[in-house]
Formats: structure tokens, C-alpha cells, sequence
């Protein structure tokens, strides 16, 4: 099948066979190349390969099929020229914001990002002469501001880890490129299901395969997606010289969870827009914020930009205390946490189990009070990724728990 009617394909059609490879033995199921190294015909084939005036695998850390065929699926799906998996989600984002940049250079950081993703921005960074200048996501007079000087690179998520803010990809995109600088779009709440950053004028897109990809929470896996010659520039050298490969038994599992990538985010997505409601209507409940809701502050960019809502919520409990672990006291927030029972306490998401987070003291308890109050974060609030159990049974779960509060 040649590449040009696979990228005819309907999402469900390139999710279930988008880059398949059979070898010799015409397996149905992609095959997993557990191989570290490869033999070849000849030395001169050997020398030719390592050249590059020869195609063929020459060490796993570089390329292997199974990752060839995740990387071409995820190709297809995303619209993107090329794409590379890596071995985690943050090798995936911290391979597109470093290995592009130089001492000099300058990046622009919305303020809402994930724990280890601000912490790059703002302490990594700064270490080898990178200036970074974090932005309201929503300003875009702010962003305007930021981006009336040369700037090398720009960071955004959208919906953002963990209140759900959403960022004008577009907007964001013509300043961006006015300034001279790339954009990247860390897209992973939304998917590529939801949502299509390229086609809004992204220049480089980056997920957690980890999350909903595998979507079962038993690998973890990343990808960047963008042009060919930014990848082959800048991507590939960081890669083969660093070492962040991609476990083909990891991708294999990744493959197999894309075949089910669009069931899964829509039912998940329709589960969530129920909880959300429910979770509004609770007394105890102080605020919520879900993308396909009326009332979250950024509804109408969301709704210009993805096609559903998504499968996360984030809501703020009543009764917050400050400083969970002085003097012993605890948030409300972990009093509703401790009385889940079907829910699960978990950091991760996307997963076919709903989890929960307290995201102030976990997946963004590195940042300072004050970098946590910037993008709206305080200990009040929870963030819950919705799976695919019955809608009834969460709503009774997380009623009984908020009651709890």
C-alpha cells in the first residue's frame, strides 16, 4: 500500500493499519523486533550503512521497525512529514525544547505547563546561556509583548496540566513565526484525536505515548512529530548522540493501543462531560473546569480548537487548608481523594481506569507557592482523568467522596 492512500485514510483506518510492516512471514499482529543490533552482508554493506549511502537499521538506539512502524503510524494520524518516538514522554519534550537552542537564544514558556516541563524552561535552561520568559497562555497582548524580539522558541500546552487553560494555537503560531521562532504544541490532553496543533500552525507537536496512546497504563513511550528537516537537523543528532531510544516492546504496545485510540478518547470524552456536570451540581464542590463546559474561562478557544472535550476534569474543593503537611493538616482535597473507592489516587492519566491527583503536591509539587499561583494552581484543587467504567458508577463514586469533604 502505497504512503500516498494511507494518507487517505479515515483517523479509525490509519489508527488499526498506518505503517504496518509484514516481514517474510505475513503476520498479522506487527511484529516485535526485540534486536539491540543488526548483521550485515559484507563490511563494505556495514561501512555503507554507516555512511548513510545505504537504507537498512544499523543499531537500535538509531532506528528499529517496530519503533519505524509506531513513528509512521503516528505519521499518518498527526498529518505531520516525520515523526520519532522515544523512550518517555519527557524525553520526547525535553529533546524538542533543548536540542534546538543555543547559548543566546531566548524561549517563550506559556505559564500553565507541566512540573518537569516548567522546570526545564526555568532552571535548565538558564544553565547553558538560554534566556526563557513565561507568558499568561491567555494574554495575548502578553504574548504580542513577548514576542516583539527574537525568539528562538515557544512553549505551550493546550488544554494545559493541570486547570485545563487552553492557549490560542493559531494566535500563538503567527507571533511565534513573527519572531522567528518555532512553535511547539505538547498536545497530549487533547490527542490527536481531538485535536490537530499542525493544522493549526504548529510547527513541532510532542505526546506522552505513555498516556492515552497505550491508554492501559503499562508502558511508557514518547513521540515528536513535525517537519522532516527540523528533525533530521536538530532531532536526530540529539537523539543518536544522547540515547533516550524507544523500547520496541514498548512501541509494540503503543501500536496495539492506537487501534483503539479513537473508541476509547471519544467514550472516555462522553463519560467526562457527565462527570463534569455531576461534579458542578455537588455542594462541596467550589469550581470545575472542563473544556467542553460553557462556563470554563477559555471555553470558546476550545471549542475552536478541539472537536470534543477531552477525558480531564480539574475542580476545586471547599474547604482547602494551606500547607498540607504542617502540623499535620491536610487539604479537603485529600480528605475527598482518601474516600474514593473506585476511583484510583494515581499521577498518571488517559488510562481506561479514572484516576485522580492532587496535582499541587505531586505532578507539579516542584514549583514554588508562587509559580503554582501564576497559573491558577492551589491546594484545593483536583485533577481527574476520566476512564471508561460506567458513567452511574463514577458519579456515585465521586458524590460519596465529595460528601466525605
Amino acid at each position: 500500500m502505497s504512503d500516498d492512500n494511507q494518507k487517505n485514510w479515515k483517523p479509525a483506518t490509519k489508527l488499526v493499519r498506518g505503517g504496518t510492516m509484514r516481514s517474510q512471514f505475513g503476520e498479522t499482529s506487527e511484529a516485535i523486533f526485540l534486536t539491540s543490533g543488526y548483521a550485515y552482508d559484507s563490511a563494505e554493506q556495514a561501512a555503507a550503512r554507516m555512511r548513510g549511502d545505504e537504507e537498512g537499521y544499523v543499531y537500535s538506539r538509531y532506528g528499529n521497525p517496530t519503533n519505524q512502524m509506531l513513528a509512521d503510524r503516528l505519521t499518518l494520524l498527526e498529518g505531520a512529514e516525520t515523526c520519532r518516538v522515544t523512550a518517555s514522554g519527557m524525553a520526547a519534550i525535553s529533546s524538542a525544547i533543548i536540542a534546538p537552542c543555543s547559548a543566546g537564544d531566548r524561549v517563550v514558556a506559556a505559564t500553565a505547563l507541566f512540573g518537569s516541563c516548567r522546570h526545564i524552561c526555568s532552571t535548565i535552561l538558564p544553565r547553558y546561556g538560554v534566556e526563557t520568559e513565561f507568558v499568561d497562555g491567555g494574554d495575548l497582548q502578553a504574548w504580542t509583548q513577548a514576542l516583539s524580539k527574537p525568539t528562538r522558541l515557544v512553549l505551550i500546552e493546550s488544554p494545559s496540566n493541570p486547570l485545563l487553560d487552553a492557549v490560542d494555537i493559531a494566535a500563538i503560531a503567527d507571533l511565534a513565526h513573527s519572531a522567528g521562532a518555532l512553535l511547539v504544541v505538547d498536545n497530549v490532553f487533547a490527542t490527536p484525536i481531538l485535536q490537530l496543533p499542525l493544522e493549526l500552525g504548529a510547527d513541532i507537536v510532542v505526546y506522552s505515548a505513555t498516556k492515552h496512546m497505550d491508554g492501559q497504563g503499562r508502558v511508557m513511550s514518547g513521540a515528536i512529530l513535525g517537519q522532516s528537516n527540523f528533525i533530521e537537523e536538530h532531532i536526530d543528532p540529539w537523539l543518536r548522540h544522547t540515547g533516550p531510544a524507544a523500547s520496541p516492546f514498548n512501541s509494540w504496545i503503543v501500536l496495539k493501543g492506537l487501534e483503539t485510540l479513537d473508541l476509547r478518547v471519544r467514550e472516555a470524552s462522553r463519560n467526562a462531560v457527565r462527570i463534569a456536570d455531576a461534579i458542578a451540581a455537588h455542594p462541596n464542590v467550589q469550581a470545575v473546569r472542563y473544556p467542553g463546559r460553557a462556563d470554563h474561562p477559555d471555553f470558546a478557544i476550545h471549542q475552536k480548537q478541539m472537536s470534543m472535550g477531552g477525558s480531564l476534569i480539574a475542580f476545586s474543593i471547599k474547604g482547602a487548608m494551606p500547607e498540607p503537611t504542617s502540623a499535620g493538616n491536610a487539604p479537603a482535597a485529600f480528605t475527598f481523594l482518601n474516600a474514593l473507592r473506585l476511583v484510583d489516587i494515581s499521577n498518571n492519566l488517559g488510562d481506561t481506569k479514572s484516576l485522580a491527583c492532587h496535582p499541587s503536591t505531586t505532578t507539579h509539587r516542584a514549583l514554588s507557592a508562587e509559580e503554582q499561583a501564576e497559573m491558577g494552581l492551589d491546594e484545593s484543587w483536583v485533577r481527574l482523568s476520566v476512564g471508561l467504567e460506567d458513567a452511574s458508577d463514577l458519579v456515585d463514586d465521586l458524590n460519596q467522596a465529595l460528601s466525605a469533604v
